[in-house]
């Protein structure tokens, strides 16, 4: 089964029919920063670092992909050959977020662009590791889950300021390019957009049993696993927010 270019729809609020039926929740969107993984993989980030929240939820999202094909010239034929699929780049993913602290009036506009402008640099544990590697950023909007990425670019628009001339209101434009892009003969879509589930572990959850309810599998476990940078499956926390994939995605790294 192939994975969806891009899915809007979060598990849990497609739109119900019928009146009277309960309005869905407002979720915010926010970047989910991580430290790079001290191996130097691609698998999975390392540890949450921090997050950067949407003021403002964004109006839109450009989701950008370029496939590699090569085309072998034929003899004695005015047509080329067949494309052929040799791999593809990166995936990018480009989104706005807008600031505004008019009713402050403070300085917190500036802090939040400083902080986008601070994943386009490496993260102190991995100077220390003379590595050098950004942090690894993953875009949340409800059950939508970006792929895992950095930051490559940051454009920051002042449009508002103080009469001291402090900036009140920005319009930034961030890029986000992904991590690992696929191999020949895998899914070119694989590395998109992906509309995921979320479940808060409670006491006496286990991988086994999350895996369970959400598959009807415990045995895929290891997928929950791998998408949440768990190393030691035997300790859960309760509290924390499990990313789920979905069936969609796991079924698709199979092929």
């Amino acid at each position: 089964m192939s994975a969806s270019p891009v899915t809007f729809t979060a598990p849990g609020t497609a739109t119900r029919g019928g009146a009277g039926g309960p309005p869905p929740q407002l979720a915010h969107a926010y970047l989910q920063l991580h430290e790079p993984p001290k191996n130097g993989g691609t698998a999975s980030p390392g540890p949450q670092i921090s997050r950067i929240e949407f003021q403002f939820n964004p109006k839109e999202l450009a989701l950008t992909k370029n496939a590699k094909w090569k085309r072998d010239a034929q003899r004695n034929a005015k047509k080329s050959g067949v494309p052929e699929f040799t791999g593809a780049d990166p995936c990018k993913l480009s989104l706005e977020m807008f600031f505004d602290a008019t009713d402050t009036m403070d300085a917190s506009v500036v802090r939040r662009v400083e902080e986008l402008f601070s994943c386009c640099v490496p993260t102190e544990s991995s100077r220390q590791a003379k590595k050098g590697s950004p942090p690894w950023v993953v875009f949340h909007w409800g059950g939508m889950v970006g792929f895992p990425s950095f930051v490559s670019s940051v454009a920051a628009k002042y449009t508002l300021f103080t009469p001291g001339g402090t900036p009140v209101r920005a319009l930034c434009t961030v890029t986000l390019e992904e991590i690992s892009g696929e191999q020949p003969g895998q899914n070119p879509t694989s590395g998109a957009l992906a509309a995921r589930d979320v479940h808060v572990v409670v006491a006496g959850d286990t991988l086994h049993s999350v895996a369970y309810r959400a598959y009807g599998q415990p045995g895929l476990w290891r997928e929950i696993a791998e998408a949440n940078g768990i190393d030691d499956p035997m300790r859960l926390r309760p509290g924390t927010t499990l990313l789920v994939p979905a069936q969609e995605e796991i079924e698709s790294r199979g092929q």
